[in-house]
């Protein structure tokens, strides 16, 4: 409150504060006149990564609607499997939380990685520890304590 004060005592006294300078707020319509004449400054920034729904945008707002959709029950779910343990809480905590991780790399790969051949073998290095991710939430499951146990008992220590 005391800057706020100090600033409005400084403006009543005819000093002006040196972001709201004037010719500090004009300096951007100069630079978008001088880029107008040059298109490919515009275009030259930018770098887009491929397209991975190519085939039209339905999958995609399928596939985004699906990322939401699984995001949203995990957050239901985790409480759910908190208060409610059991076989059917492991299954689904197995099964969510290797979709949310493979789609949330598959992200990742997608902005980072690029060339063909190096997409190519990302996305099958992506669905082996996908595969091998979930195999051993299940195989945790079945021959251990299951997830919702084992968070308890790490929570416990």
């Amino acid at each position: 409150m005391a800057a706020v004060g100090r600033l409005s005592w400084y403006c009543s006294r005819g000093f002006a504060p040196f972001l709201l300078k004037r010719n500090l707020l004009t300096r951007h319509q100069i630079a978008a006149v001088s880029l107008q004449h040059y298109p490919a400054l515009w275009t030259s920034q930018f770098h887009i990564s491929a397209n991975r729904h190519a085939g039209g945008s339905k999958a995609a707002s399928l596939h985004w609607t699906s990322e939401r959709v699984v995001s949203v029950v995990l957050l239901g779910l985790l409480p759910a499997a908190y208060f409610y343990p059991g076989p059917a809480a492991d299954y689904s905590l197995a099964a969510a939380l290797t979709l949310h991780g493979h789609w949330g790399l598959g992200q990742v790969l997608t902005d980072y990685v690029h060339g063909d051949l190096k997409v190519k073998l990302a996305n099958i290095g992506l669905f082996g520890l996908s595969a091998v991710t979930f195999a051993g939430l299940c195989y945790f499951n079945y021959h251990d304590v299951g997830i919702c146990k084992a968070v308890a008992m790490l929570w416990s220590l």
